[in-house]
């Protein structure tokens, strides 16, 4: 499982990942006792690819932090996350010695450490692939967009086809009656018979 498909929600402790889309939110399973929750519209979900950490340079992408811990640990688990502040400030000063001290906060350092704490129990701390895969695609997209100059909305769809949306309302194509259901009275699919 690569980290574009881990989440970390806020308001639930732990990492998940999605199963599917709920009628208002999403189903998402945990990574440690696979359970599964319903997660609503309105809460903030963050997959762990798109995180980063502040630096004095930047921004580090959270994959490189958890990969420097690895490295610093040699694959063992962390300090605990549940350690005094300066503990965890002074352990974080080892793996990223360039974090920015005013904009990464206490409770970033301490969630970092626990996500790489869960990661590492469940044997899921290979992220060179991932990281080789998305350098990859970059360059490929690169490599396209020097071929080709048109955008892809030129790209005509065959006629009688719709993107659907996901739903739970089906809808009937233009010559087919709609599936389910009656139909009204007067609707296109009467008048024709």
């Amino acid at each position: 499982m690569a980290l574009k498909d881990i989440m970390s929600i806020s308001g639930y402790s732990g990492l998940y990942k999605f199963v599917s889309q709920g009628r208002n939110g999403i189903i998402v399973e945990s990574l440690t006792d696979s359970k599964r929750a319903h997660v609503s519209a309105s809460s903030k979900v963050s997959t762990l690819s798109d995180i980063s950490i502040f630096t004095n340079e930047g921004e580090e992408p959270l994959s490189k932090v958890l990969e420097s811990i690895k490295v610093t640990e040699n694959g063992a688990p962390a300090i605990s996350h549940k350690g005094s502040d300066d503990e965890l400030r002074n352990y974080f000063s080892k793996v990223l010695p360039n974090f920015d001290k005013e904009r990464v906060y206490i409770s970033d350092i301490r969630k970092v450490i626990a996500w790489y704490n869960q990661l590492q129990k469940i044997g899921m701390l290979d992220f060179s692939d991932e990281e080789e895969k998305a350098e990859v695609e970059v360059e490929n997209n690169e490599e396209k967009g020097d071929k080709k100059e048109k955008p892809k909305t030129d790209v005509k769809k065959p006629s009688g086809t719709k993107k659907v949306a996901t739903s739970t309302k089906t809808k009937a194509t233009p010559k087919s009656k709609p599936v389910g259901g009656p139909t009204k009275k007067g609707s296109a699919s009467q008048r024709k018979s």
